[in-house]
């Protein structure tokens, strides 16, 4: 079978953003013009075509990325519509892991808010080229140029302006074309499907000659053909400045920024004229590279379909009880029935389905090419971060990273029937969700759930009823902590004993030192190669590491910690791989004990936009919650305060917010750091 479109033509395009800016509005008016959907779903009515799940319809917020295809001026589109909230931000990740560009939505009102940082910087981490476009120009408080100016200050960025709004809040008509210097207007009457092309009016064409010119010179600074042509004062035609602007965005040196209102329809065709003319094929990114298990060796993974098959398996979802993974594919052909490679598994897995992915609909097809984004059903063993090759080529590609949850609840059945089921139901969920972690309390006999916050375990205990039919009471939220040691200290231990008529033996002393936060744990042989033989060197490694797993104060998992392997006492036919491992166990601990232990608490960056007025009531609360102001910032009549807060006074913080606010006030939050427990951590 052919495909119909050639690599070249095809768009791997991710939409990012804080929560709210109108990722999902726009996603919805790019299937509507381009023909992909026959009626406009509206987030605020959920009816949105992206947001399918009953979760994010009642909620109006995206929870899942949804994968979609649409056409436009002769290539083909394929868009993630990402989450924007901190709790699924492994959503963004794993996106973000596989797309070729990226377009960074942000409201003209909020400008660059926290979640749009944490987003961006994700895609600078992939080295995602990207395209932004400032969003909600109608409203009133809307600043274009205020918000281009924080892309500078707050990402970082190099904004390239290619539109300036016709007016703005309530007189906001169109927007200014600066390549081809024309001016936009919608008509309404056609949900602003037609737009008309006009001259620019007198009182905006210096502004608009000003940035034109900006334009040209931003563009010539980072392109040696473009320069040339400046230089020799050579007329700039659009024909000239698009490759020259293409080539830029492409090697992350400009970010093109459009405008409009994509509620009120306004702007979204230019922006798909954008996302062909500017972002990457997945030809004109470079091609990506692993390791060959076999030898180590850096391998490349070319794009074209004569090459060895190379894929990577960023999502997985149970759909009606069976598995689906959805896989880009970097290099050659996935056929339907292929028996294919998973060597971060060591197994090899068989094709049953190729499915073609429109949110949650889906269509079989037989193969993928080259830049494809498809659902594929019948991997067993293959989970998100997993790549997929040709046996007779092994290649491993980078995996996704996933984030350390911050909250645990406890889960319980409430009969005996959804007991038999729940473990099944919590199994498939971790197989689905990196950030989700399950274990069994062996104290309590509890089910201990944990993630990224309430709403991400809300979600999920909501999903165990709705999608798994299995009631579970929820106990109170628990922050999870970690532990660690304030001063050096040294430990010894000796294990001596007969199993199973055998004598073992094993003395090990160890040096545990605090290590700088954040730096995690380290052990380290410090013996001279003859006091102890090599072989039990790994044994006591492997003590220390499951010592380390649970710590002396509470239980959790003790970090940054340095263990030094100082000293040890071996008997030629007594001593044992198990008596060193034991050994060792019991030094670390009696370590702990002795270096003065300390609990570690999760502390959240939160920003908190609240009037004026209520200025001071919240920075008292802050203070009350063993809070830190860092940052203030003053946006017309708005205070925007940058605070970091202990996780554990942060549960009902939306609802405290709202009272002492008459509801004017709101915040985001996302992990910042582990830091020094003020007090220990009980249900919330």
């Amino acid at each position: 079978m052919e495909k119909a479109f050639p690599t070249s033509k095809m768009r791997n395009i991710g939409i990012i953003a804080h929560i709210d800016a109108g990722k999902t509005t726009i996603t919805e008016r790019i299937l509507y013009y381009t023909g992909r959907s026959y009626k406009m779903g509206e987030v605020h009515n959920g009816e949105a075509v992206m947001d399918w799940m009953p979760d994010e319809q009642e909620r109006g917020i995206t929870i899942t990325s949804a994968v979609t295809t649409c056409h436009w001026k002769g290539a083909e589109i394929h868009i993630i519509d990402t989450p924007g909230h901190v709790d699924f931000t492994i959503e963004v990740e794993r996106s973000l892991r596989v797309l070729d560009g990226a377009i960074g939505v942000f409201c003209a009102v909020g400008g660059v808010q926290p979640q749009s940082e944490t987003v961006w910087h994700q895609a600078d981490k992939y080295r995602v080229p990207k395209i932004a476009f400032v969003n909600k120009l109608d409203r009133a408080g809307a600043d274009f140029f205020g918000t281009v100016q924080m892309m500078r200050d707050r990402l970082g960025a190099n904004p390239l302006i290619m539109q300036i709004p016709a007016g703005m809040e309530e007189s906001f008509q169109g927007v200014i074309d600066l390549l081809g210097m024309k001016q936009f207007i919608w008509d309404e009457e056609t949900l602003g499907a037609t737009f008309r092309a006009t001259d620019i009016p007198e009182g905006l064409m210096e502004t608009a000659l000003k940035h034109r010119e900006k334009l040209v010179e931003s563009v010539a600074e980072v392109d040696d053909q473009i320069m040339e042509a400046y230089l020799a004062e050579t007329p700039m035609t659009t024909e000239m400045l698009v490759p020259g602007i293409r080539r830029a965005t492409a090697s992350l040196k400009l970010v093109p920024v459009f405008c409009g209102a994509a509620l009120k329809n306004r702007g979204i065709q230019p922006l798909l004229d954008g996302i062909v003319d500017f972002l990457p094929s997945p030809l004109d990114v470079p091609p990506m590279e692993g390791i060959d298990p076999d030898t180590a060796q850096v391998k490349k993974a070319h794009p074209s379909d004569g090459s060895p098959l190379t894929a990577l398996v960023f999502k997985v979802m149970m759909d009606q009880g069976r598995r689906l993974n959805f896989v880009r594919v970097y290099s050659g052909r996935l056929n339907t029935g292929d028996e294919i490679l998973n060597p971060t598994r060591q197994t090899k897995e068989k094709v049953a389905r190729i499915l073609a992915m429109h949110a949650n609909k889906r269509e079989r097809i037989r193969e993928a090419h080259v830049g494809n984004i498809v659902g594929v059903v019948g991997l067993k063993a293959s989970v998100t971060g997993d790549t997929l090759c040709d046996p007779s080529n092994p290649i491993v590609l980078e995996p996704i990273d996933a984030y350390e949850p911050v909250i645990s609840v406890a889960v319980e059945p409430r009969t005996h029937a959804d007991q038999e089921k729940i473990e099944q139901a919590l199994s498939k969920l971790e197989a689905e969700d990196p950030t989700f972690r399950v274990k069994h309390d062996e104290d309590t006999g509890q089910i201990v759930i944990s993630g990224m916050g309430e709403l991400h375990l809300e979600i999920l205990v909501g999903r165990l009823r709705r999608d798994f039919h299995t009631q579970v009471n929820v106990g109170k939220p628990h922050v999870v902590c970690k532990e660690t040691v304030e001063q050096a200290a040294q430990a010894v231990a000796v294990f001596e004993k007969e199993i199973g008529g055998i004598r073992h033996f094993g003395e090990v002393l160890l040096e545990l030192s605090p290590r700088e936060r954040g730096k995690g744990n380290w052990f380290v042989n410090s013996l001279p190669d003859e006091s102890l033989p090599a072989e039990f060197v790994p044994a006591i490694e492997q003590g220390v590491t499951e010592s380390l797993e649970t710590g002396v104060l509470l239980g959790y998992p003790v970090v940054d910690v340095a263990v030094a392997l100082i000293g040890g006492t071996y008997k030629e036919s007594f001593s044992s791989h198990l008596a060193f491992k034991v050994a060792a166990s019991m030094a670390c601990k009696e370590g702990l004990q002795k270096a003065r232990p300390l609990l570690l608490e999760p502390i959240m960056a939160v920003q908190i936009l609240v009037p004026e007025a209520f200025m001071g009531d919240v920075i008292g609360d802050i203070n009350a919650r063993g809070g830190k102001i860092e940052h203030l910032e003053r946006k017309g009549e708005i205070q925007i305060i940058d605070a970091t807060i202990p996780l554990s006074k942060m549960f009902g913080y939306s609802t405290a917010l709202r009272s002492a606010t008459q509801g004017r006030g709101t915040f985001t939050m996302h992990f910042s750091h582990y830091d020094r427990a003020l007090e220990p951590p009980k249900a919330l």
